[in-house]
């Protein structure tokens, strides 16, 4: 598994909804500058978010079609869009990464492991000088509250380990999945689903 998601990571191989979310990774990867390894994350997400804007302009990868009325709710990390009775909007600032490239990476990893609420990059949205990615995730309703036991066994059978509160981490993989509490995690006929992933690839990732 490890190896494969190595794969999907550097754009080898594919994943659901991954082709436009790879693609920009790609971009961004040329675009990088020699020093940008040394210099602090403020100043290469800076860097990050010109090429993503030079992407954009090259690409007619703007997305201006939001419709603000359909406003559902808000945290740190996005703004929530109703778009239609089956799929919502999502504006991300990228606010819980230190590089875009760390949260385009969470968007696959969350593909890979929940197809179920896989997210779509439609583009991007800028307001008051913030960039924002636009990603189109399926509407999921709930039927019951979270049981936060059955999210800890759930990931537990699938190698993630309960590190503190909503974290977990699985050793075997060296990725990092995080915040995932009672709002993050749905319930509908008995089946979970994860709708705010918060995915961190650690060294060990990397290593064979």
């Amino acid at each position: 598994m490890k190896h494969e998601l190595q794969n999907i990571i550097s754009g080898k191989s594919q994943v659901r909804h991954g082709d436009a979310i790879q693609a920009i990774t790609r971009y961004l990867r040329r675009g990088k500058s020699a020093s940008i390894t040394l210099e602090p994350s403020k100043q290469i997400k800076i860097e990050e978010a010109k090429n993503i804007r030079q992407f954009c302009d090259q690409n007619n990868f703007w997305y201006n079609e939001i419709d603000i009325n359909a406003f559902v709710s808000s945290g740190a990390e996005q703004k929530v869009y109703l778009h239609n009775e089956f799929t919502v909007f999502k504006l991300n600032d990228s606010i819980y990464y230190l590089s875009w490239e760390d949260y385009f990476n969470n968007l696959l990893l969350n593909n890979y492991f929940f197809p179920d609420t896989a997210y779509q990059l439609v583009g991007f949205y800028e307001s008051e000088e913030v960039l924002y990615a636009v990603v189109e995730q399926t509407f999921i309703k709930s039927d019951e509250d979270t049981e936060l036991e059955i999210v800890k066994k759930f990931l537990d059978e699938n190698g993630f380990v309960n590190t503190r509160n909503n974290d977990y981490f699985n050793p075997d993989l060296g990725i990092i999945l995080e915040d995932l509490h009672d709002e993050n995690v749905l319930t509908f006929e008995s089946n979970l689903y994860l709708i705010d992933t918060v995915f961190y690839i650690t060294e060990q990732f990397y290593k064979s």
